[in-house]
């Protein structure tokens, strides 16, 4: 519960001690911190009455001198501009001003400045950078995810805003956990490098005294990582039910937007998965779509017996009884349409993109060796007019990434197919994977065949045979979390930054994919958290990705540097 209690403590917080009515006023960014964490009918029982974005309220002019502002923005420099506007000319009979992180003493100045009517009764800074998608998962929702994949040189002060906002949700996550942590990051990556170096800096120099929390415990691990030391991982299709719906419909701040789905209802437009509000969605996201099929099935037949019984009114009593329990019967109609609504939708995707087919050779390409065989189902594949141009892309990526080095003839072949295929897919955007994220430029084992130890398990795990061939892939994080454990992550690998070293085994970890997590990286963390093996891990990045994601941060990447006159 860690992440969303501490965000929900914030904003208990800051509307608790305001009395009377409320207008809360977010940015674009806070309005995902606080969406996540808090449905509408909290907020109203706060006494918010009126929930707006900060640059359309500094729009209009209309007074409400009955309602007391309270704003939680990001401190950038924008957002002081428009709260200093608000402020020349007051709208609200208060103003409760909170920043998700720290505020330079300029911009403190500036509002100090600016608030000449005397209506400001407070500024805080409540550490909430960051959108709380789970206890253990969290994303900062960077727009420009694509800039971690440039060279310093195409974009330094689009790179440098990037980083920064990295920095700002790790310092956070942190300040909020109050603790300081020792560093570690990915020796192949210079971006995560230079993060981690900046995370330094801040965490020891520049705001040494703020993260000075004078705890006796072991410090915990902050492990800067890169995307592309695993970029397999969002390139396949999920069989898991958060990550399915995510990968085939697509997940923002634990919303699903179903307005393109045939048959949804009015009611329907946009559904919230979030297993802190839905039992059947908490208990069920980490399963198997077999399961799921079989789940909701039982879930329809509970919710028929009580509709049945309810249909049985016969009474005044039994009336009064189906009044008092209504809105219990309406939530539950609701959550069983939902998720029949959202199963019903995989299941056509599936079947229109002949997905099984697809990801049986996908999860081999992941797991299994077998060049040969491989090729040909990749052919295949390629040939089979079912199969979107999407998959017949990623099936070649895969390819590519397993077998970049023994045969490159019969790469070639796949590339001119591909391209015959699907023209809109170059094959120059499986040769800019290879360049950003081939096995030159990766840290890890991530087909297990580098580190003897992982080349048995692997042989092992392939003659024990697998419970579903379609989730017998794991992420390389799963390794990365078994080094920590047991104590057998290499520095040569994942340095440390600076003279600060951990002293024993850490309890907790906080690991940062530069480039954007998984929901399937987020399940392998629930369960290896559910384990107990003394260690509590946090997972977050700078985005949320499933393949299309993945594959427009590339595109873009690689349309930049192409238009770009500094690299040659």
């Amino acid at each position: 519960m860690v992440l969303i209690t501490v965000v929900r403590d914030y904003i208990n917080r800051m509307l608790h001690d305001i009395s009377g009515m409320k207008v809360l006023i977010l940015d674009s960014q806070t309005v995902s911190v606080v969406s996540v964490v808090y449905s509408q009918s909290e907020l109203l029982q706060k006494e918010v009455f009126l929930v707006e974005l900060v640059d359309s309220i500094s729009m209009s002019k209309e007074p409400m001198m009955h309602l007391k502002a309270v704003y939680f923005l990001r401190p950038t420099s924008e957002n002081v501009v428009l709260v200093r506007r608000q402020l020349n000319h007051p709208r609200f009979g208060e103003y409760h001003l909170f920043f998700s992180n720290m505020l330079k003493d300029t911009q403190l100045h500036n509002l100090a400045d600016a608030d000449e009517h005397e209506v400001v009764q407070q500024v805080q800074e409540f550490y909430a950078d960051f959108v709380a998608l789970d206890s253990h998962h969290f994303s900062l929702n960077i727009p420009s995810n694509h800039m971690y994949t440039l060279p310093a040189v195409v974009d330094p002060s689009g790179l440098q805003h990037f980083c920064d906002q990295a920095i700002d949700g790790i310092a956070a996550i942190f300040l909020a956990l109050k603790r300081r942590p020792v560093i570690r990051y990915s020796q192949t990556s210079d971006i995560a490098k230079r993060i981690a170096q900046e995370a330094l800096k801040l965490m020891y120099q520049q705001e040494s005294g703020l993260f000075d929390f004078r705890r006796s415990e072991v410090s915990p691990l902050l492990l800067i990582l890169d995307r592309r030391d695993d970029p397999v991982t969002p390139l396949l299709n999920q069989w898991t039910y958060q990550a399915m719906v995510h990968e085939l419909i697509g997940i923002q701040d634990n919303k699903v937007d179903l307005r393109n789905i045939g048959k949804s209802s009015k009611d329907h437009k946009e559904v919230v998965l979030s297993s802190e509000q839905d039992p059947f969605f908490k208990a069920n996201m980490y399963e198997n779509f077999g399961d799921i099929g079989m789940n909701i099935k039982k879930l329809v037949d509970d919710f028929q017996q009580i509709a049945k019984s309810n249909q049985n009114i016969q009474t005044i009593e039994d009336m009064a009884k189906f009044v008092d329990n209504y809105p219990e019967y309406k939530k539950m109609h609701g959550n069983v349409s939902k998720h029949v609504t959202l199963v019903t939708e995989m299941s056509r995707i599936v079947e229109e993109r002949k997905l099984m087919l697809v990801s049986q050779t996908e999860q081999d390409l992941a797991c299994n060796g077998g060049q040969g065989a491989a090729f040909e189902a990749v052919t295949n594949l390629l040939n089979n007019e079912h199969v979107s141009d999407i998959d017949r892309l990623r099936l070649v990526m895969l390819y590519a990434l397993r077998y970049e080095k023994e045969s490159p003839v019969q790469l070639m072949q796949l590339f001119n197919k591909l391209a015959s295929h699907s023209p809109k897919y170059k094959p120059g955007l499986v040769q800019f994977l290879l360049k950003q994220a081939g096995v030159d430029r990766r840290t890890g084992d991530l087909y297990g065949n580098r580190d003897l130890l992982n080349y048995a398990l692997n042989m092992a795990r392939g003659l024990k045979g697998v419970e579903n061939v379609y989730t017998q892939h794991q992420p390389l994080l799963s390794q990365t979390m078994e080094s920590i454990t047991k104590g057998r992550m290499r520095d040569v690998d994942y340095p440390y930054i600076g003279n600060h070293f951990q002293q024993a085994r850490p309890q907790d970890v906080i690991i940062f994919i530069v480039g954007g997590t998984t929901y399937e990286e987020a399940r392998v963390v629930s369960l290896q958290n559910a384990t107990n093996s003394g260690i509590r891990f946090i997972l977050g990045g700078s985005a949320i990705l499933n393949s299309k994601r993945f594959l427009r941060d590339l595109e873009e990447a690689q349309r930049i540097i192409r238009t770009s006159t500094n690299v040659i």
